[in-house]
């Protein structure tokens, strides 16, 4: 399933995640726009390779991705819109735009006809079923302290997705932030009886003087892969 591939593009934000703070609310739009196209909307999950390389050999290049620089844009904000009009759930573009909006510092990247969280709107609206794309939107309200609407797309990323440790410690590092400890201490040995390796949440939750091993019984019963 894509959303276990998260894992690593999880370890690439988490630093900012957690040493970031916060960029502001977003107001929010109203309107985030109709999802026709001149080309597509093509599902990423499912479109044919021919498909997926018309767009990011001309527009989701290397170049865009890493946030080097525009391809056929001034900037990689032009670049990496077309690409979400086109594949709207486009993983790896979604992730892209997070770290733009980091590092241009606000919530609109320029050469973006829309705002980041619409684009996750659009997102959704396009694919519902796509637990990445919650993942991903989960990710962004961290970026943005917006933890409490954090927590309910990694809920949702579950119903999609079922057991997923990438998820579950998503969802356990939103949980901590709300001092939920009892919560985030549930979702960190989800995550870490299902193989998730970083320590990340377990050293926040010692820290806090919260951590608690699993009766060896429930370790015992835990489901192996």
């Amino acid at each position: 399933m894509m959303v276990r591939a998260l894992s690593m593009m999880h370890v690439l934000l988490t630093s900012a995640l957690v040493l970031g703070g916060s960029m502001g609310a977003q107001a929010g739009e109203v309107d985030c726009g109709s999802l026709k196209n001149h080309y597509g909307p093509f599902d990423y999950r499912t479109a044919s390779t021919d498909t997926k390389h018309g767009v990011e050999s001309y527009h989701f290049t290397p170049k865009v991705e890493n946030l080097i620089g525009g391809q056929n844009t001034y900037t990689p904000g032009g670049d990496m819109a077309y690409t979400l009009h086109v594949f709207p759930n486009h993983h790896r573009a979604l992730m892209s735009l997070i770290k733009l909006a980091k590092k241009q510092n606000t919530t609109k990247p320029r050469e973006m006809r829309y705002s980041v969280l619409c684009y996750f709107d659009r997102a959704e609206r396009f694919a519902p079923n796509d637990a990445t794309v919650r993942v991903l939107h989960g990710i962004y309200l961290m970026q943005i302290s917006q933890h409490r609407d954090a927590t309910k797309k990694f809920e949702e990323a579950i119903e999609h997705a079922g057991d997923n440790a990438n998820v579950y410690f998503n969802l356990g590092l939103a949980y901590f932030e709300l001092k939920d400890y009892d919560r985030a201490l549930d979702n960190a040995h989800k995550a870490y009886r299902l193989g998730f390796q970083l320590p990340g949440l377990r050293n926040k939750l010692e820290k806090a003087g919260k951590w608690k091993e699993l009766p060896q019984a429930q370790n015992e019963a835990a489901p192996k892969d």
